[in-house]
Order: structure tokens, then sequence, then C-alpha cells
């Protein structure tokens, strides 16, 4: 049976002014229909969360609103297999892996803020005047206020959350525009943040598509105090745009092409794996997957064979048979974006080493948004698949020689978001990771995260940076306050 995934405003969910279809990628079957909210939708979303804003919510104090946060962790937990459902039926990813990253990050995005803000100091300076009097200045952080939330649809709770969490632990209210791919689980935290004591107003959701819809709406509409976006960089170049008359903060978390180095020293049984989990993981939809990889001349070969003998261990499958590692993407219109790339691919001269086309899983799955897991030789830095986001399982294997060519190619990109270094030399680790031109450097690892360290990137890859204090300044403005004393 379908779904209707209704706006949520002011406390209570509210029809738009059309309905589409959310498809399952699985199987290309009837998810549920979506409201799509129209202007009027958004203007009443936006005056909801400023109503709130002026009233109750904008008076609550730090501890009451740390004790909320925790509420609605809580009850993630206790409603954990409903949001597991939702996002499973919106993304296709396999279960375990919806139950392990998406929907244990949404609990703990909400206690990691809460910790954040309840510990959180404020600058203060005692200033001593020449003639021996003395003012004290500190600073007082108040919410920004009405703040625009969109998100996508590759880590849609796990980011929603990761924006949600911070904003209404500072005191904002939010409108949230998830992806018209993944409308499930924004709806649902709706729920949950009511039953949590959340008041009215302080969380609403509209649903929709970007310009001349919701997106648009929303980011343009003078009642918006600040956007943040986690989505293509084009998108994100569109709503700069939009909010630049009223001059609007943004934080923005944009695309990727993010570079893998293998050194000869790598210790290849650990390498291999993780290049594997850094192109592969959720079907190379995440904005930290690696899509180049430069493995230095010597062991070249051997880490082509490892990574294509990983990749033909992957088993894409229904997400509920405990044997899948890899679910489909996240529409057919995606897959024929990777498609055109992998076309792109072999007329640039590409050697294909493993995949590159459309996998045969039998009728019951053909409807769906399925690709192969596919590896390329052959290819360097002027080819457009090795410079242009692709978005899915893919990766260039490239051979370098020394270190100085690695890092020059490795940053030799307009995004800068994440690199991984493979090396078993410490100082080496360290010095070249400090020399990507990065948000986010690993060595020897990759996607492990401490959530109060800085999350971003450079060039395309975005503007501004979110996680622990990092988003209390954006979620904040200070006003100083200075007193003679």
């Amino acid at each position: 049976m379908s779904t209707t995934f209704r706006n949520f405003v002011d406390g209570s969910y509210v029809d738009g002014v059309a309905e589409f279809d959310k498809i399952d990628p699985v199987d290309g079957s009837l998810v549920g229909t979506v409201s799509e909210a129209g202007a009027e939708t958004v203007d009443a979303a936006v005056r909801a969360a400023r109503r709130a804003l002026d009233g109750a919510w904008g008076r609550t104090r730090t501890a009451d609103r740390v004790a909320l946060m925790r509420r609605v962790a809580d009850r993630i937990d206790e409603r954990f297999e409903d949001f597991v459902a939702a996002e499973v039926r919106d993304t296709g990813k396999p279960v375990s892996l919806v139950r392990e990253l998406d929907v244990a990050r949404a609990a703990m995005n909400f206690r990691s803020f809460a910790d954040t803000v309840a510990s959180a100091g404020q600058d203060s300076f005692l200033t001593e005047l020449p003639d021996g009097r003395q003012a004290l200045n500190y600073a007082v952080h108040k919410p920004l206020g009405v703040v625009a939330v969109i998100v996508p649809w590759n880590l849609p709770l796990l980011l929603l959350t990761w924006k949600v969490a911070p904003a209404l632990a500072c005191g904002n209210a939010v409108v949230v525009k998830p992806s018209e791919e993944t409308p499930a689980t924004a709806t649902l935290l709706a729920e949950v943040i009511a039953e949590a004591g959340v008041p009215d107003g302080v969380y609403n959701v509209v649903h929709g598509f970007g310009p001349g819809s919701v997106g648009e709406h929303l980011t343009s509409h003078r009642g918006i105090d600040g956007v943040t976006f986690t989505g293509e960089s084009s998108t994100g170049s569109a709503i700069m745009r939009s909010v630049a008359p009223a001059v609007r903060p943004v934080s923005f978390e944009l695309g990727g092409k993010n570079a893998a180095v293998v050194f000869a020293d790598a210790d290849l049984d650990k390498a291999i794996p993780g290049l594997a989990r850094s192109t592969f993981l959720n079907t190379g939809q995440v904005c930290l997957c690696t899509e180049r990889v430069y493995v230095e001349r010597p062991v070249f070969d051997d880490v082509v064979a490892g990574l294509a003998k990983e990749a033909g261990r992957l088993r894409l499958g229904r997400p509920d048979d405990p044997g899948t590692t890899t679910g489909p993407l996240i529409s057919r219109v995606h897959r024929e974006k990777v498609q055109s790339y992998f076309d792109l691919a072999v007329t640039e001269g590409a050697e294909v080493v493993v995949g590159g086309g459309v996998p045969d899983l039998g009728d019951d799955l053909a409807a769906g948004a399925w690709i192969q897991p596919t590896l390329w030789t052959g290819l360097d830095n002027s080819h457009r698949v090795v410079r242009e986001e692709v978005f899915g399982p893919v990766a260039a294997l490239i051979p370098f020689d020394t270190e100085e060519e690695a890092v020059k190619m490795a940053n030799d990109t307009d995004y800068g978001l994440a690199a991984v270094t493979w090396t078993s030399d410490l100082s080496r680790g360290h010095r070249v990771a400090q020399r990507m031109r990065v948000g986010m450097s690993w060595v020897n690892t990759w996607y492990l995260r401490d959530l109060r360290s800085p999350f971003g990137g450079v060039g395309l890859s975005g503007i501004g940076r979110e996680g622990g204090l990092h988003s209390l300044h954006f979620y904040t403005e200070p006003t100083n306050v200075c007193v003679q004393l």
C-alpha cells in the first residue's frame, strides 16, 4: 500500500498544490505520492518558524533545548526500525547499511550537538584603558533565526539531522526541504520532534523540486535568515544568487572528485579493502567517495588487480537480503547520467577493468536503477571522467612515480572536499595529508569522523564548516557587549 508524504507546517500535516510519485529505485514500484508545496505553503512555513522564534521557543533556556535534543535522540532510538524502513524504501540501500550508518548517526547527531551546546563557552575580554579604567567585553551568541535546511538524497536522514540538530540546539527554527527523491524520513522526523515536545513551528517540512518550485521559493524568501545546503555545486551557485540580494549567510557542502594516493610502502592488505569501501560504499553515492586513485608505479598492477577482486565480491540485490552489499542508484534518471560517463570513458580511451554497464539481476529488478561497480585504467587528469563528478561506484586508477607528482595530480581539480593517503611512512602520511587542498584529509583510513571536527570543503566543494563548535558559529550570531567598569 502506497503512502502520501505531506508537508508539515506549524505542527500539522498540510496538502500542497500538486502531487508527484515517489518511485522505488530497487524495482521501479510506486512507494507513494508526495504533496508538492506551493509558494503559499512555503510562506506559511517561514511565518510559522518566525512566530515560534518570537514566542516561547525564542525564550527557551539552553538547558531546556539540550534536554529536548536528547529526547529527540531517544525517540529516534525508540522508532529505529520505522526510520530504517522509511530510508530503505526511499533509497534502496541494504538494510544493514541503513541500520549501521544512517539511523544510528541520526540519533548520535542530536546527542553530539546537545553535548556541544551544553559545554560551549563564550568569549570575554578585560580591556585596560590608558587612563587606568577597565572595560569588560563579552559575546552573546543568539540564534541565527529562520534557517532553510536543504538536504540531498544520498544520506537523507544523516545529513538532515546533521543540520537540524545544531540549528535547533542553538535556538533556531527551521524549514526543511528534503530531496524530492527521499521524502520519507524528513516527514517521519516531524512526528518524532513533535512527540519529544518541541513546540509547533520550530520544525517545518516542505516537499517539492528546486528551480521554479519549493527550493527557489524557500531560498528567495525574505523571511529566511540563512541557508544550509548539501548537494551539487551548480545548485549551490544558484542558491547563492537567490540569497545575494538579502545578503544571507550560507553553509554549503557541495560536490567532490576525491583522490586517494597509494604509496608503494602502503599495507595493501588494508589499503585495497579501504579503497573498495571509499569507492563503492552506498553505490558510490557519498560526497566523500573516492573517484580518483593515484598509485605508485611499483604496486600499480597489484592495486588494480586487488581492487577489481574487491569489486567482484560485491553483491547487488534487494535491501532485505542479508547477502546484499550494494543497492541501486537513487533513480533511473541518475543512472542515465552515470551511464553517460561510462560511455565517455570508453570514448576517451579508458580500459574497463571491471563493470561498465547495467547488471542483469532478473525480471523482478529490471525496472530498478542498477549499475555495475566500475574501474578504469588508461586515463589521466586531462580526461573529463577524471575531472567531473560522476557520483557513482566508479574510480579511475592512475600511476605516479614521485610524491611531488602524486600531490600535484591529486590537487589538480576544481573540487576540494576529501582525500586519502595510504602509506606506512608516518612522516610522509602527515606531510602529504597536510598538502592536500581539501577540507578533510585521511591517512590509512576513510570516513572516520569525530563529530566535533570541522566538516566541509574548498573550491567547488563548498563554503564554511560544520561540526562541533564550527556548526555553532554558523547557527548563531554573536553580539558583543562592552561595559565600562
